[in-house]
């Protein structure tokens, strides 16, 4: 059994999923406000899911 055991940090495990392949996917930013700003086909793309890449999840590896 492994000596140290890290906690969950809710606040990430709420804004993440882990699929069932082990990909973590996240909501895009930028979609909240100011709408009027962006094009249509921007905010059509950021109703798609983001799925992050390995590189910017290592240094979150311990929070899930």
């Amino acid at each position: 059994m492994a000596k140290n055991k890290h906690k969950t940090k809710k606040s990430f495990a709420k804004r993440v999923k882990v699929t069932g392949k082990g990909k973590v996917v996240s909501k895009h930013t930028n979609r909240s406000h100011l709408a009027h700003n962006k094009s249509t086909k921007q905010k059509r793309h950021l109703k798609k899911d983001n799925v992050m890449t390995k590189s910017s999840l290592k240094p979150l590896k311990y929070a899930l």
